[in-house]
């Protein structure tokens, strides 16, 4: 991770979102298969877990697309743990249908569901068997100043449903625009609806504080995900539009994006909205100073995505079809990582640097000391050689088969053009392809990165279908889930003994 004045040690971890979980109830959640999950990267020797962005998904499902970057998804919410405390019973849980397809999460039958279920959990707070405590928790979380951001993120869900669904832009002007008294009278209104998604808040919190306590005291860290971008449609944007590029009706201006590539003729159009980093800088990044440090109880270890974002970013007019016009321009630079380390002290970070890296990007992670990102999957071009081989690689940064926007490696190995399967064979010593997962992970584990992650679909040498997500595409995303036999003990005493051959085993 981020170079400090103790000696690093190799390690090893696994890439695993929270919502590719087995457990009951439709989607992963912080269940008693997170803490078995916990138990088994134990006994495999493993030193991280890996996840992804852990805030509310908008439309699309993506965790990169979050109505908030402070809140967390309510999907999460452990049920069995709500029926233990009595806010729920067995019957209640069993009457929503949250789908029966074990392998896939049905994102439609959770959002029509998963909140009737949960408004009952909230209706019920007087009938929990420690329903005191759980007032008293939950008023100290109201009233905890570094949860400044929750009355504007639980109006903000109120009033999307009371409109509808739709976007807060197409809100009427008082409210769109947060006039006082239009405020004022939306939170008299809306107070019960308030509350409740205050609630959500709360469990939330409560309960991946003791999952993360638990893995942390069998000396499992958490490795969570950054996004540099705020979706339009969230809280954020609505409540803070000074801090980003709209005009006096909070429209944008610009909107985030990459230029065309060889991957794509008309760039990628994200659009999300673009930071005033001028604006930032004046009050000494204080809202990223915030958002950071939100990240730091959440999580062990950030990984900043897009890193080159804050080097330089692509700025498209906002109302284009596509990425194909647009401009570079300067983001804050070193400024806004020497702001964190002078507030927030020294953290271990991981700066998400890959594709094309100007000399100016690779000089800002350089300055930085944080550990950059190298893909096995990205290595064997047999035209060139490539910074992602192996025995290319420094001691400080993070190597992985592939990760949650790569095919599974199994998948990519099969897809591999022949001349370039030739090499990746040659390399990597396969003679038999069945052989070819294990082959990448073990050079993974070999080199000499300071650090291994693994996604687990590899270690589980699983096809195509098993894939988290396909960039620029909708649909058929962020829906894979583990098979809860999956963690055999074979499985285990394997990675345990990669993790001990290679020196990663710091257990």
């Amino acid at each position: 991770m981020a170079k400090s004045n103790k000696k690093q040690t190799r390690a090893c971890g696994v890439l695993l979102p929270i919502f590719s979980l087995a457990s009951e109830y439709g989607i992963g959640s912080f269940s008693k298969e997170a803490y078995e999950f916990v138990d088994f990267l134990k006994e495999a020797g493993q030193s991280y877990w890996q996840i992804l962005p852990l805030g509310p998904t908008s439309y699309g499902d993506s965790p990169y697309q979050s109505f908030s970057t402070f809140a967390g998804n309510p999907y999460f919410i452990d049920i069995e743990k709500l029926i233990e405390e009595g806010l729920l019973t067995k019957k209640d849980a069993e009457s929503y249908d949250f789908g029966d397809n074990a392998e896939k999460i049905d994102y439609e039958k959770l959002y029509r569901n998963r909140f009737k279920l949960l408004k009952k959990a909230f209706d019920n707070i007087d009938k929990a068997k420690n329903s005191k405590e759980i007032r008293k928790e939950f008023d100290s979380f109201k009233k905890n100043k570094d949860n400044d951001w929750l009355r504007d993120y639980s109006l903000f869900m109120a009033l999307k449903n009371a409109n509808g669904g739709r976007a807060w832009n197409t809100w009427d002007e008082d409210i769109r625009l947060r006039k006082a008294s239009a405020m004022k009278a939306a939170f008299e209104k809306y107070d019960e609806e308030v509350e409740f998604y205050s609630f959500l808040q709360y469990l939330f919190l409560k309960q991946w504080t003791d999952l993360k306590a638990y893995a942390n005291d069998k000396g499992i860290e958490i490795i969570g995900d950054i996004p540099i971008y705020v979706a339009f449609d969230s809280a954020d944007t609505w409540a803070n539009p000074e801090l980003f590029q709209l005009d006096k009706k909070n429209t944008p201006i610009d909107v985030a994006g990459c230029p065309p590539d060889a991957f794509s003729a008309t760039g990628q159009l994200w659009g999300n909205p673009l930071y005033r980093w001028d604006y930032h800088k004046k009050t000494g990044y204080k809202w990223w100073m915030k958002r950071i440090a939100h990240c730091y109880k959440l999580y062990d270890v950030v990984r900043i995505d897009h890193f080159r974002g804050f080097d330089e970013y692509y700025a498209i007019p906002y109302g284009n079809p596509t990425a194909e016009i647009g401009e570079w321009r300067k983001g804050p630079g070193y400024e806004l990582f020497e702001t964190m380390k002078k507030e927030l002290g020294e953290k271990k970070v991981i700066a998400e640097d890959l594709g094309y890296l100007t000399p100016s990007v690779i000089k800002l992670v350089k300055r930085t000391g944080f550990p950059g990102m190298k893909i096995l999957q990205f290595a064997f071009d047999s035209r060139e050689e490539s910074d992602y081989l192996p025995h290319n690689y420094t001691k400080n940064c993070i190597v992985y088969t592939g990760t949650h926007d790569n095919e599974t490696t199994r998948g990519w190995f099969d897809h591999l053009p022949r001349q370039d399967k030739k090499f990746c064979k040659e390399y990597l010593g396969i003679h038999y392809n069945k052989d070819a997962v294990w082959a990448t992970i073990r050079a993974a584990f070999a080199s000499v990165s300071d650090t291994a992650i693994i996604p687990m679909q590899d270690y589980l040498e699983l096809p195509m279908s098993a894939r988290i997500n396909t960039p620029s595409t909708l649909g058929g995303n962020w829906v894979w889930r583990m098979d809860k036999n999956a963690l055999s003990k074979e499985l285990c005493e394997k990675m345990r003994d990669y993790a001990r051959i290679y020196g990663r085993n710091n257990n």
